[in-house]
């Protein structure tokens, strides 16, 4: 899995060299307007998973670098993240303690 998840950065990280190199020196134009267009997407679509991974993110120690992360690699970066432990389940209730 691990493996899966380092291609999937490189892919993604080639992916906004391609788009860096496009902006700074412009393709033919049915693909400089592509690559405009997919990475508009891509960018709605990592912010997107910010707001999903919310919590999860919170929950680590660097939480800005984290969501730079997620905004650069996406889903391959969330996947990689530890998993949040429930807190509602290592809590006792109030109402609980003073019976």
């Amino acid at each position: 899995m691990t493996t899966f998840l380092g291609l999937g950065k490189v892919v993604a990280a080639l992916f906004w060299g391609v788009l860096l190199a496009n902006l700074f020196d412009p393709f033919a134009q049915p693909f400089s307007l592509l690559l405009h267009v997919l990475g508009g997407l891509i960018l709605l679509i990592h912010g997107a998973e910010l707001l999903l991974f919310k919590s999860r993110l919170n929950g680590c120690p660097r939480p800005w670098q984290e969501r730079a992360q997620v905004m650069f690699f996406g889903i391959f970066h969330v996947m990689g993240l530890p998993q949040l432990q429930p807190q509602a389940a290592l809590e006792v209730p109030q109402e609980l303690e003073h019976a």
